[in-house]
């Protein structure tokens, strides 16, 4: 007797353990309830948008590239990538000796022909005192007046080459057309440049104050771009600030990208002032289609489907009810509520 209760006993306290065990997994098993995320229904401006990618560029005229038009050693090149330069600030200075020495032999030039001119002028004078007393013939008088109109042709020809010659001895000082940034230097001190057909490039310049963006919009959407819209647009690299923009330009030619035809439309933008943009950056460009002001809003999270209806589950007496709602606007997070909740609900954004 004694030893079918020792069993039984036994058996007993594995049936305990057992039965904690359970309870135990479905407690842990069990969801818990704090995890559930809520918000609060709230009224705010919606606005349907055109999504599309676009790069920064500079504007027409804004980066060019500064070359030499006259062949030479470069002796200094006191700029780098990145540096600031203001209109007029050298970018470098070619070997000036051989364009200075031209420079002085043209002057030569154009002293003697000053000198040819006068001895001409004299000769011109004493063949009219000899024609007016009878002692000298027309022929001579003739060639006299031809002698002083080829000594003056010859004086405005070395004029002129003094004048080239001094020209190209100022290009042998390459300074900056515009203000900006360098972005780029293909040349090196002690290099010889030869500028014959095209002027070898030196360095290029961007001024970044004169950007914009250049966006592609999908044909079905370009439809309802025009200029004048405004918009906004983030880079990558400052993920948190929003760049205010409005359209300037359609480009009327198409582009074929993927498969896919896109239409550039140029965006104008504020924000230059510090100079944080740099060309060819990525822009996530929004273009501002229609808004509506004070409107009731729920996250797009918060909407289920039940029975081919849109709900959402509210806070009610303490617990949560499936609330039937009607919709209008969407956006991409948020919708608009037309009816079935009240400003201040207390709503779940997951399912339980």
């Amino acid at each position: 007797m004694s030893l079918n209760m020792k069993w039984i006993g036994l058996l007993l306290a594995v049936a305990i353990g057992v039965a904690a065990l359970y309870l135990w997994q479905g407690d842990a098993t069990a969801p818990a309830r704090a995890d559930i995320q809520t918000t609060k229904v709230g009224r705010e401006t919606l606005t349907r948008e055109v999504i599309a990618t676009g790069v920064i560029r500079p504007v027409t005229g804004a980066e060019i590239n500064v070359g030499s038009r006259v062949s030479g050693i470069v002796k200094n090149l006191p700029v780098k990538v990145g540096d600031t330069v203001q209109a007029g600030d050298l970018l470098a200075q070619l070997d000036s000796k051989p364009f200075e020495a031209l420079v002085q032999q043209a002057a030569a030039d154009v002293d003697l022909s000053r000198a040819e001119l006068a001895l001409a002028e004299s000769e011109l004078k004493r063949q009219q005192n000899l024609a007016a007393k009878g002692y000298s013939s027309e022929t001579d008088l003739q060639r006299a007046i031809r002698d002083i109109n080829v000594a003056r042709a010859k004086v405005a020809l070395t004029v002129a080459k003094l004048r080239s010659a001094e020209i190209d001895l100022g290009y042998t000082k390459i300074t900056a057309p515009i203000k900006g940034v360098i972005a780029e230097v293909t040349t090196r001190e002690g290099e010889t440049v030869a500028a014959s057909f095209a002027a070898p490039k030196f360095v290029s310049i961007v001024d970044l104050d004169r950007l914009e963006v250049q966006a592609f919009v999908d044909e079905t959407d370009i439809g309802r771009v025009f200029v004048g819209q405004p918009a906004r647009f983030e880079v990558d690299t400052y993920a948190d600030r929003n760049f205010e923009a409005r359209v300037t330009a359609i480009n009327p030619k198409a582009q074929l990208q993927n498969s896919v035809v896109n239409y550039i439309v140029v965006l104008d933008f504020d924000g230059r002032e510090d100079s944080v943009l740099r060309p060819e950056m990525t822009a996530h460009v929004r273009l501002q289609l229609e808004e509506r002001n004070d409107v009731l809003t729920a996250p797009r999270s918060a909407l289920r489907r039940h029975n081919g209806t849109q709900i959402v589950m509210v806070q009610r007496d303490g617990g949560w009810t499936e609330q039937p709602v009607r919709i209008g606007w969407r956006t991409d997070q948020r919708v608009e509520i037309i009816d079935g909740l009240s400003e201040g609900d207390v709503i779940q954004l997951n399912s339980t």
